[in-house]
């Protein structure tokens, strides 16, 4: 597995071993000891897998009180994955990175605690997988608009299909952060 570094310390792009061949293709889309080898030494407690059609933009979402790291990969379609630095005192606070995962490419994020995430759909439907260090807690919920100027996201779609939710998160400044020392 190759590990792509970002702007974002801590936000690595996944590269996995693909073989394939006349059947198809195999890629080991996850192990642990190899995770550890790169540094990313987290253990997860939950699986996730969402659907979703193009144009829909889900984010920008995290978890407070302990956080929740992520590892996402695109096993169907094509998204346009980002995160969001909400760690005071990093040199990078409030800044996103970006990438396009697909199932052609087999990049992976992991987005570590400390960081909003977010996607966007760019086929006509896709399937992200994604692993999390934390267990879903309705009452750790919080997430940061998707188009704050501030953060300045350059999304590749203009007009994103919404959930009510994440279309009332609140703008940077008034979001919740991660405290220095935190994370």
């Amino acid at each position: 597995m190759e590990v792509i570094r970002t702007k974002l310390d801590g936000v690595v792009v996944l590269k996995p071993q693909v073989f394939p061949d006349v059947r198809g293709f195999f890629t080991e889309s996850y192990n642990q000891r190899t995770m550890d080898e790169l540094g990313i030494n987290t253990v997860f407690v939950q699986d996730n897998h969402s659907r979703s059609i193009r144009h829909t933009l889900r984010g920008m979402h995290y978890q407070v009180n302990g956080g929740q790291a992520k590892l996402l990969r695109c096993a169907q379609g094509e998204i346009f994955d980002v995160a969001v630095d909400l760690r005071e005192g990093s040199p990078t606070f409030g800044q996103w990175f970006g990438q396009t995962l697909s199932a052609e490419n087999f990049l992976q994020m992991y987005v570590p605690v400390g960081f909003a995430h977010g996607f966007c759909v760019l086929s006509e439907t896709a399937d992200l997988l994604y692993k999390c260090t934390s267990y879903y807690s309705p009452k750790d919920e919080r997430g940061l608009a998707w188009n704050d100027p501030t953060v300045g996201i350059t999304w590749p779609i203009t007009e994103p299909i919404l959930s009510a939710r994440d279309q009332h998160h609140p703008r940077l400044g008034e979001a919740t952060t991660f405290p220095v020392g935190h994370v």
